[in-house]
């Protein structure tokens, strides 16, 4: 049979959600879904609530492309449920995903590994709030959110210690803080892309990933052969050794000052966001791939057991 005349699958988009990054999943997957309608595929939208299971019964889809950010979409959670419900579904596993949800664990892993990573530890909220449980400069944030929500910045010499909102959870990472460019670099299947620096006035919090004028991407970052080459290397490491599926993006700390022994890795991203703008599509865009191309490639990429 010819590739024009196969019947192209039915594909479920997963956006939405209960999490802090509702939003941005609800565009990733307005995105997603746009693009794969413009390559042929059946597409049903699905912003994914309390009755996610009775509605994937109902539109009985053969793929399930997954566009949610955040907890519950990113953690393992709906990657179980969708392999008990035996669908084929995009991007990591349920191991993969929720290890790289977890900040700290998936930094001990990076540490097994031999990868770059800044000391960190664990720490109740309140004993946060009340003394440096590390030296400044240093950096307090949730340990299982993505997109830079909840990110407190202490300076060095900072007298007292930060004072957390409401809506951090009891127990925080507290990370000592990793001076200079970030730089990023997305994984596709074996593949590590290329490496983007984010150019920003500030840190690159969730204003900054977001807001329209909040950060420019250099794409491909002028950075030295040694340092791309190791970024590109590390991602393609993190990526293996946490068990990612389909496409992954790791995010970096470069200090200029120090060579390549100034390069941190930061973190894992299994659910990079997707809009033709995002950090992920640009990569993918420099190698010749449209947005609809990279979408088509992930959905043909799904597997139930990940």
């Amino acid at each position: 049979m010819s590739e024009l005349s196969r019947t192209l699958p039915k594909v479920a988009v997963l956006m939405g959600g209960p999490s802090a990054e509702r939003e941005v999943s609800l565009s990733s997957g307005r995105e997603c879904a746009a693009a794969l309608r413009g390559e042929g595929y059946e597409v049903v939208e699905l912003d994914a609530g309390p009755d996610l299971a009775e509605r994937l019964k109902e539109i009985s889809p053969d793929v399930v492309f997954n566009a949610l950010h955040g907890r519950w979409g990113e953690d393992g959670c709906v990657q179980g449920l969708l392999e008990w419900m035996g669908l084929p579904y995009t991007h990591s596993g349920v191991l993969a995903s929720a290890l790289a949800m977890d900040k700290e664990r998936s930094k001990a892993a990076y540490r097994v590994a031999g990868l770059p990573v800044t000391e960190s530890i664990l720490a109740d909220k309140a004993t946060v709030m009340a003394a440096h449980v590390i030296a400044p400069p240093y950096v307090v944030k949730p340990n299982n959110e993505g997109s830079s929500v909840g990110i407190y910045i202490v300076n060095e010499g900072a007298n007292t210690p930060p004072q957390l909102s409401d809506s951090m959870p009891e127990t925080v990472m507290v990370e000592a803080y990793a001076p200079g460019r970030e730089l990023t670099t997305t994984v596709m299947g074996d593949r590590a892309l290329g490496v983007t620096d984010i150019i920003t006035d500030g840190w690159y919090d969730y204003e900054a990933k977001y807001a329209e004028g909040g950060s420019r991407h250099e794409f491909p970052a002028k950075v030295p052969e040694e340092i791309e080459e190791l970024c590109l290397a590390y991602a393609l490491k993190a990526h293996e050794i946490l068990g990612c599926r389909g496409v992954s993006r790791t995010d970096f700390r470069w200090d200029e000052s120090k060579g390549k022994d100034g390069l941190i890795l930061l973190e894992t991203n299994t659910q990079p966001g997707m809009t033709p703008t995002s950090l992920a599509p640009e990569q993918a865009e420099g190698i010749g791939m449209s947005f609809g191309q990279l979408c088509a490639w992930m959905v043909e990429d799904a597997s139930c057991v990940r």
